[in-house]
């Protein structure tokens, strides 16, 4: 079985708590038994995570070789000017690995989410914006790092896409197993 779970803010992406933790486990979420999550999203970040009982899927997803392509939506601090855009599409240095080139791109329209508990944080003197990147990697905290890198820090992060299957009107907090055509949108788009 294949599944979609829209993971809510303040969950880690297993279900097994961390000592001395403040976050929450997938375990609060009634999945069937033997279901393991197939990558991960930080305890910080909401959107579409996969959970599997079907080893094949997570060598398919996570292999470097096999890449697909990922959809993150970033609200971000201030409005991201032309020149920051293509310095994330052309790969940010981060440390001593630069990042693959991805897509980057302002929402347009700026989308209208459900407010995350708790709320972002809002500063009346600086504005936010939402932006649209599309990675086929996925190193620990890559989106927040190469906002950063650019001068507008994420302030909320969803991903809203693994290869063509989309999270849409999915609530948080709530699963559902895939059907074939949509097992095939998750496996679909390699790189």
């Amino acid at each position: 079985m294949l599944l979609a779970f829209h993971k809510p803010y303040g969950i880690l992406s297993q279900f097994t708590p961390e000592p001395g933790s403040r976050w929450g486990t997938l375990a609060e979420f009634d999945f069937p038994p033997r279901v393991y999550p197939i990558g991960r999203l930080d305890a910080d970040s909401e959107g579409l995570l996969l959970l599997s009982d079907e080893p094949e899927w997570n060598a398919r997803l996570l292999q470097p070789t096999r890449a697909h392509e990922r959809e993150y939506w970033a609200l971000v601090e201030r409005i991201p000017a032309a020149a920051a855009l293509q310095n994330l599409r052309d790969g940010i240095l981060l440390g001593r690995q630069k990042t693959l080139p991805c897509r980057a791109d302002l929402l347009d329209p700026q989308p209208e989410l459900p407010a995350r508990n708790p709320p972002v944080r809002v500063r009346k003197t600086v504005l936010d914006c939402w932006i649209s990147l599309v990675l086929v990697e996925g190193k620990y905290h890559q989106v927040r790092k190469m906002t950063a890198a650019v001068g507008h820090p994420t302030l909320r992060l969803v991903r809203v896409r693994i290869g063509a299957l989309e999270l849409g009107s999915q609530q948080s907090g709530v699963w559902r197993e895939l059907g074939d055509a949509e097992r095939r949108l998750v496996a679909k788009t390699p790189v």
